[in-house]
């Protein structure tokens, strides 16, 4: 091989900076794309910004949310493209919040359609049988107010759920705004992968991983 012959092979082995430019760049598409389809249709993280789900949530947790478990549904019209199970009483739901579209709530699934609910001092019943506490449920004020603390009974219409916060007393939820459509249920929330402390700026190590139920 001589120099001239050399010197060409060596020029043709360098790549222009846009074809490596354009790789990157259809790399970096692709992830894009595949991170906002797995965020629409398969598992979507929340920050827990108040506290009507303590102590199962607190303030500062961040959790994952199954969204494929209840469906996948059209994003924009909320139409139902491939149906999933059905959200079943005691599961800790996203969804549409119905008095302001623009902002999703986290609560716990108490009722499904067909069920009567009834709360009595407190106490929640289902179809006539007292609701079992979740681990994580909690009162903070010893007072009855009706609305609150008795209610009902009512029954929950097809196609629709009654949910609830775990911090029973300072809960803003169904038995205010009565129902949620099934067509907002966003998904189920099933782990908190990380969680930060605002008041003492420091993360909740111990909470990290925990499963949610």
């Amino acid at each position: 091989m001589n120099m001239l012959t050399f010197s060409a092979k060596k020029q043709s082995d360098k790549r222009p900076w846009q074809s490596v430019a354009w790789e990157y760049l259809q790399a970096i598409l692709i992830a894009l794309v595949l991170a906002l389809f797995i965020r629409t249709f398969a598992v979507q993280a929340f920050k827990i910004p108040s506290g009507s789900m303590k102590s199962t949530l607190l303030i500062g947790d961040h959790i994952l949310v199954n969204k494929f478990i209840y469906g996948i549904r059209n994003p924009f019209t909320r139409e139902l493209w491939i149906p999933g199970k059905k959200p079943e009483r005691g599961d800790v739901a996203v969804f549409i919040y119905p008095m302001d579209r623009k902002k999703d709530f986290i609560k716990r699934v108490i009722g499904i359609e067909g069920d009567t609910i009834q709360i009595i001092n407190k106490n929640v019943y289902v179809n006539g049988k007292l609701f079992p506490d979740p681990p994580g449920m909690q009162h903070t004020d010893p007072r009855i107010l009706p609305g609150r603390d008795n209610m009902g009974p009512v029954t929950v219409p097809k196609d629709k759920i009654f949910v609830m916060g775990d911090n029973r007393d300072q809960s803003y939820d169904s038995r205010f705004w009565k129902f949620v459509s099934l067509k907002d249920v966003k998904g189920k929330a099933f782990t908190i992968y990380w969680s930060w402390n605002s008041d003492k700026f420091w993360p909740r190590f111990e909470r990290i991983g925990d499963l949610i139920h």
